[in-house]
């Protein structure tokens, strides 16, 4: 816990474009679509708003990867058809490439879910491929009962209030709309402000901390 709140005081007082820190979670989605077609809204004295009928029909499951640096207000959402190793395997070399290809070392802080690891990447790409992305990743994990402390889950909680919670019919729907949300977001520069410090963790949490007689 105190290695996660540390690197949360340290990216957030000294920025280093060289180390950059991002957090990494990731939002299981139900597909759903209308199964009758829905009324728009009606403008006018005698209008309405949008009428949905409450039956829909299951078009299967999507995952949003979502990594999130939210010292620097910047987030990408990734859409998957599941969770495996390979989507997060991608989504790190995604990360590394694409967003911070000139970083040195990217710190990422995850939880302790299986298919978070470096064997993921090996799982996945070559070795060599592989062995370059693992060193350019520094994985810091919340500890067990304490995902609390990543704060990706904060980010999506607002992609499930500001975008997620309709009906998405298909993996492009979602991907298309989660892409107009990022974009939204990113240009507003929307970041977080993180008080919770160690010195509080000792108080607050003071009954997960050993005696010492």
């Amino acid at each position: 816990m105190e290695d996660v709140l540390a690197l949360y005081a340290e990216a957030a007082a000294r920025p280093d474009p060289a180390r950059p820190l991002v957090c990494f979670d990731e939002r299981p989605l139900a597909l759903r679509a209308d199964a009758h077609p829905g009324q728009p809204c009606a403008p006018g004295p005698h209008g309405h708003p949008a009428r949905v009928d409450y039956e829909y029909v299951r078009q299967g499951t999507a995952c949003c990867l979502l990594s999130f640096a939210p010292f620097d207000g910047w987030r990408h959402v990734a859409v998957a058809a599941r969770r495996a190793n390979a989507d997060f395997a991608q989504a790190m070399r995604h990360l590394a490439d694409d967003c911070y290809p000139d970083a040195a070392v990217i710190r990422v802080v995850l939880d302790n879910l299986s298919t978070h690891t470096a064997a993921a990447l090996y799982q996945t790409f070559p070795p060599d491929e592989a062995r370059r992305l693992a060193a350019k990743l520094e994985f810091h994990y919340t500890p067990a009962h304490a995902s609390w402390l990543n704060i990706a889950e904060l980010e999506l909680a607002v992609l499930v209030r500001q975008c997620l919670g309709r009906r998405l019919p298909t993996l492009e729907a979602v991907a298309r709309e989660t892409a107009a949300w990022e974009a939204g977001r990113n240009l507003a520069e929307a970041g977080v402000t993180w008080r919770f410090a160690v010195a509080d963790a000792r108080i607050k949490l003071a009954r997960l901390y050993p005696e010492i007689a």
